[in-house]
């Protein structure tokens, strides 16, 4: 915990209302690791100077002694040598990518009314979306979002999602959200999980939303952003967003 509180990967893990949390349950962990290590260390130094050692009180557990603070340990070694990484999209995928907000991200707001179209982030569009879904409403306004790439397997080959993960809590509950982007050419131009930042103009298209069922392609009419400038950038160093 204060490993990652330092070097700036915890908000890989968690949601920053919680960084505060995690580093006091650190800090109080090894207070209490080192209270337990000295009176170990104190046992160990009575026994092997002959002195005599408490009665110690026996108890019933399910594994063998010693096995459980052996994974303990592995666990805290693990986290010492597997860096945390963002989700990718292959996650994205399995989760289900949505253009919906959780329940949680839906309390009452203005909903990013008074901020200009271009100048609203992915998650201002989908909150804007979500309060207003007529995809007509939106048709020629201008959008500049950024995110990372996801190729769904029911849309055609120049169409990509571009998405971000909501943290309300942690990365246990990251929720995936997107937009569909219709690019000029083959998508295979931007490998998945590129960053990019797009620019361009949001249109109203009928899309599928899903694979094939009993022969009937499940389809949706909903906001497209045709890109007109792609750009790549840098995993940010905070890739969530909440």
């Amino acid at each position: 915990m204060l490993k990652y509180s330092f070097s700036g990967e915890l908000n890989l893990l968690v949601h920053p209302n919680y960084f505060g949390l995690v580093t006091a349950t650190g800090v109080v962990l090894v207070v209490l690791s080192v209270g337990r290590g000295g009176q170990w260390l104190k046992r160990l130094f009575r026994k092997k100077s002959g002195q005599q050692v408490g009665d110690v009180v026996a108890h019933i557990t399910l594994l063998p002694i010693g096995l459980g603070s052996t994974v303990l340990l592995l666990t805290a070694i693990l986290g010492f040598l597997i860096p945390p990484t963002a989700f990718s999209s292959q996650v994205a995928l399995q989760r289900g990518i949505s253009d919906t907000l959780p329940a949680t991200q839906l309390e009452a707001q203005s909903f990013t009314a008074q901020i200009k179209p271009e100048e609203r982030s992915l998650i201002d569009w989908i909150r804007t979306i979500n309060a207003y879904p007529e995809p007509d409403a939106y048709a020629g306004q201008r959008a500049k979002v950024t995110g990372f790439v996801v190729y769904p397997p029911y849309l055609p080959n120049n169409y990509i999602l571009i998405s971000r993960f909501i943290l309300t809590c942690c990365a246990v509950d990251a929720y995936p959200v997107g937009l569909p982007v219709r690019l000029d050419g083959d998508r295979t131009q931007f490998p998945q999980d590129t960053w990019l930042t797009i620019q361009g103009e949001m249109t109203t298209e009928t899309l599928p939303i899903g694979s094939s069922v009993n022969g009937q392609v499940p389809k949706k009419r909903q906001v497209v952003l045709v890109a007109e400038s792609v750009k790549a950038i840098p995993t940010p160093k905070d890739p969530y967003s909440y």
